[in-house]
């Protein structure tokens, strides 16, 4: 596979698969899980992290299983310099062979879309299950098991009714991109501006097949970005529902609806249930357990129990879809793309400040001086601090307003909202700062 988008960050998760590797050869076979949203690159870490070493890749497509093992029995030829005398109908038996091969020679196995033996052969997993128990010890095998459906790779290996729970020696979330590293990429294209990078992380959030796309394209500004992504058979425009009709099934106009007001500023689960009419929590607790779009915020220095929360969705090109795209879809479908340009240009300075919010708070936890990151508020909203990092070992508290237009911030203002907080923190040392987009730089420098 080649990858047109040069290969950037993930120091950390090749160390760790190195190092598993590396158990593999001196011990015995090992499982590791890596799952993510789609787009976000596991194929192609696992892929880079496979390349200097004997590997097999395969990719389980939508087709019949004996279909399968006929494509993958050629593969295996090829891995073993041997020619397969015989026939192969289930995946299982396939897998038993290239568990043996392993046994003399440490390898490096990659099952991709691995949830799809959900629709192809429920039966996979757990005959899977029995082999793996028995070959464990004897191969050298790293078996790299990837998933982009997230609910479904969450239940095949952490659900302990299922019968690969705690077969997985690791299991890798691959996360979008650090700003800095969107900054690096930015800087090696020679398009790197404050401004650039604000609005290249408000749309694609550092996931890196958006990045790619954009890059190939020259696409860097926000006048760019937006008439690039607003077009008649834009990849972008239903990127939301392909990435998400697969997790939520036949529900999706429910979770929908949840998503598009969480979108437009309904966070709580009050102001959802006014609009809807009915109960959302078990669609909230999915969301954000079960399918890891949301997370639940309390203000920083509340009770465990306090029902003082929000909900937010974690993915910012999720949020920036329900927002502008999915909310008007009726546009879209009428190809008024310049129409709907300028109404996101009328709506995003408003939408971009929570997101300025969040690169900062981003780029603050990068510091390891603090262990508590997140938001404060009080009762209806009141007294609101968009940042707040506390140290407790060295009793240090950092407070921060953000805002687009940095001649807003009023710092006195900001003290006055610390009054209560600081009740709690008695004697701590306090820093206050104004943060706008002229700021990133200076805080990348800072933390990183």
């Amino acid at each position: 596979m080649e990858i047109a988008l040069r290969f950037y960050g993930r120091e950390e998760e090749l160390s760790a698969l190195d190092e598993i590797y590396n158990q593999c050869c001196e011990s015995y076979g090992k499982i590791t899980v890596i799952t993510g949203r789609r787009r976000i690159g596991k194929t192609v870490l696992s892929q880079k992290y496979a390349k200097d070493k004997e590997n097999l890749y395969l990719f389980i497509n939508k087709k019949e299983e004996k279909l399968l093992c006929d494509e993958y029995i050629s593969e295996y030829e090829e891995l073993t310099k041997k020619k397969f005398i015989g026939k192969i109908n289930y995946f299982h038996e396939l897998f038993e062979l290239l568990l043996e091969y392993g046994i003399n020679h440490p390898y490096v196995l990659i099952i991709d879309e691995f949830q799809e033996f959900k629709n192809i052969n429920k039966s996979t997993y757990s005959e899977i299950q029995k082999i793996w128990d028995e070959y464990k010890f004897k191969t050298k095998a790293h078996v790299i098991f990837i998933g982009s459906i997230y609910s479904l790779m969450k239940e095949i290996f952490q659900d302990e009714k299922e019968p690969l729970y705690g077969r997985a020696d690791r299991i890798l979330y691959i996360k979008p991109f650090k700003i800095s590293t969107i900054k690096k990429i930015l800087v090696e294209n020679k398009q790197y501006s404050e401004e650039n990078i604000f609005n290249n992380f408000i749309i694609t959030g550092g996931v890196p097949r958006y990045i790619e796309i954009l890059n190939e394209a020259k696409r860097y500004s926000k006048e760019e970005i937006l008439d690039y992504i607003l077009q008649k058979d834009s990849f972008f425009i239903e990127e939301g529902r392909n990435l998400l009709i697969q997790e939520f099934g036949k529900e999706y106009g429910k979770y929908f609806s949840i998503l598009e007001l969480i979108s437009i500023g309904r966070t709580s689960r009050s102001e959802i249930e006014s609009v809807i009419g009915k109960s959302v929590g078990g669609f909230l607790d999915r969301l954000e357990t079960e399918y890891d779009i949301l997370e639940k915020v309390k203000p920083i220095g509340s009770k465990k129990d306090s029902r003082n929360q929000k909900y937010m969705i974690k993915d910012n090109f999720i949020e920036f879809w329900f927002r502008f795209i999915n909310k008007n879809m009726t546009i879209v479908s009428k190809e008024r793309f310049e129409y709907l340009k300028r109404l996101i240009e009328r709506d995003l300075s408003t939408y971009s400040g929570p997101k300025l919010e969040k690169l900062f708070t981003e780029i603050i936890s990068y510091n390891t001086e603090y262990g508590f990151i997140g938001r404060y508020w009080e009762k209806g909203n009141l007294n609101e601090i968009d940042i707040v990092a506390i140290n407790e070992l060295d009793k240090k508290i950092y407070f921060a307003e953000v805002k687009v237009n940095k001649g807003k911030i009023n710092i006195t203002k900001l003290k006055d909202k610390t009054i209560n907080l600081l009740k709690k923190y008695n004697g701590f040392e306090c820093e206050y700062e104004a943060l706008s987009v002229e700021d990133i730089d200076r805080k990348l420098e800072e933390t990183i």
